[in-house]
């Protein structure tokens, strides 16, 4: 659904970086009205950043851009966004502290979880229920209906689980392969 906007914007001068730019400049006045209470424009806001987080990677492949520092540039400032939004919602008091840094901690260890395991050559794709789309989805959607509370909820127990499913995955891989590479030996 997003490559025919990703085409168009491939025939314009905007970089896939200066889109990924973009999306944290959105995240980061999400954070900033997630601070000062306004939860729709805060909640629209984020919404516009996680569709700028998906067209850039779509315009980069597009226009043959897509190189590992633009995935790592990319990795990088979703997490300065995800902190953003989540550190100010726990500062503007709009869920309990203690959950609010489990739901940053569980949300911060989905994407090393992620990127750790493929250091180790095991694709985590479809691994785990709380990629970052999801997060930002549960997170808009609460805002809409004034529910942040049970959003923070949400992610902390299910980025958390998220984890643990990904630690599982990859441990089973591993012993996968150990045993694998023994039986070859």
């Amino acid at each position: 659904m997003i490559y025919p906007l990703a085409s168009a914007i491939a025939k314009t001068k905007i970089s896939p970086n200066t889109i990924s730019l973009m999306g944290v400049i959105f995240a980061l006045s999400s954070a900033t009205l997630y601070y000062y209470r306004e939860l729709w424009i805060a909640a629209t806001m984020l919404l516009v950043s996680g569709f700028l987080d998906a067209l850039d990677g779509a315009v980069a492949r597009i226009e043959g851009k897509a190189t590992k520092f633009g995935a790592f540039l990319d990795s990088l400032l979703d997490r300065y966004a995800d902190s953003a939004v989540i550190a100010a919602i726990i500062l503007a008091g709009l869920c309990d502290l203690l959950l609010g840094i489990i739901a940053l901690i569980g949300t911060l260890l989905v994407s090393y979880s992620r990127a750790k395991a493929e250091l180790e050559g095991i694709q985590m794709s479809g691994i785990g229920l709380m990629e970052r789309a999801e997060r930002i989805l549960l997170i808009a959607v609460a805002s809409f209906f004034n529910m942040l509370w049970l959003a923070i909820v949400l992610l902390a127990i299910l980025t958390n689980v998220t984890v643990i499913h990904r630690a599982l995955h990859v441990w089973s891989k591993l012993r996968m392969l150990k045993t694998l590479s023994q039986a070859h030996s």
